[in-house]
């Protein structure tokens, strides 16, 4: 029958399923595969080390420098699975290389007699949505300075209405949208100044237990594409204005940074100006601040409260805000006497 069905139908072809990958193939592909998940670690892992921002995609892709341990893991067992002696040794250097560029230094802290213990609390109420959820979390928490980004002239409003016993002094940019920002106190404050920036950053000076600290509030823009270079030169002036606060004045140096403890720009405040990250010290480094709502889970901490040696983090504890893309920081600090 066949054979009839070939003679009535001469240029009938066969057809026949595709033949199987070959196993040189399949770890050809393997090798490639593995190869090209070990690129951006790489890359991100060798700025890092560099001490280097670098430019449009590494600025953003540094927040998730933890994170890229899963693709340099998953290159080496592609190489491992290709049988790549060469490619499974590296994809092990960049594996190393990435977890210990994501390891933070080690810390020198200072101790003295306590004089004060201040509770700092920094928070980003997104465009003012979330201002009544913060009114609750202050009063609950009882901070003495408060530090709030994104807060409109409402927001301002509100937060000095709900908590003017608490925290009656304040000094603030009164903008719409992100630009507004305030710093609310139970210490009476002078020196008022501003950062030049796109969004709010509002300081002054206060005396706290005899001693005059200076408070700034810290909201660069983002580093996104197109705005790197001003996210660098909003944090190069944010360095600038509190490095010239007078030698030895005690700094609080809080806000949303918009970078991470992986970024060079950021770790330039710990370095060049010998500043102490609260959650760094309490050995709550890695604990997301952001994103806090929407599909993704939080996976980078953006905010941040640094203080000068004479400050000493004892506690930190990031909490919900409900209406923010933002977790709150809170952080106690003892102000010392520096001996």
């Amino acid at each position: 029958m066949d054979r009839a069905l070939a003679t009535e139908h001469p240029t009938a072809a066969v057809i026949r399923p595709p033949a199987p990958l070959r196993p040189r193939a399949r770890t050809r592909a393997a090798a490639w595969a593995g190869g090209l998940l070990l690129v951006v670690p790489a890359v991100v892992a060798g700025c890092k080390a560099l001490g280097t921002d670098g430019v449009t995609p590494v600025p953003q892709l540094l927040s998730f420098l933890p994170w890229l341990t899963v693709p340099a893991g998953l290159g080496f067992l592609l190489a491992a699975v290709a049988r790549r002696r060469g490619l499974a040794f590296l994809a092990v250097l960049v594996l190393l290389g990435t977890a210990w560029t994501s390891l933070p230094p080690m810390l020198v802290v200072s101790y003295g007699t306590p004089l004060a213990r201040i509770r700092v609390i920094a928070a980003n109420v997104e465009f003012g949505q979330a201002t009544g959820s913060l009114v609750d979390l202050a009063r609950r928490e009882r901070p003495q300075l408060l530090y709030v980004s994104e807060c409109d002239p409402g927001c301002g409003r509100a937060l000095a209405a709900a908590l003017s016993k608490q925290l009656p002094h304040r000094v603030s940019v009164d903008a719409e949208g992100s630009s507004g920002s305030v710093v609310l106190s139970a210490y009476p404050l002078r020196d008022r100044s501003v950062v030049p920036a796109a969004m709010g950053m509002p300081g002054a000076t206060a005396e706290i237990a005899g001693r005059s600290v200076r408070l700034q509030l810290a909201h660069p823009l983002p580093p996104l594409p197109g705005q790197v270079a001003r996210w660098r030169t909003e944090l190069a002036r944010l360095r600038e204005a509190v490095a010239a606060r007078p030698a030895g004045e005690p700094l609080i140096l809080a806000g949303d940074f918009n970078a991470s403890q992986d970024h060079a720009a950021y770790r330039s405040f710990l370095t060049t100006l010998a500043l102490l990250d609260a959650a760094r010290v309490t050995g709550a480094s890695r604990t997301p601040t952001w994103p806090a709502e929407g599909p993704l889970p939080p996976y980078v901490q953006i905010d941040h409260v640094l203080t000068s040696s004479v400050l000493t983090p004892v506690a930190t504890r990031f909490l919900p805000i409900p209406g923010s893309d933002h977790r709150a920081v809170l952080a106690d600090l003892d102000l010392h006497d520096g001996r």
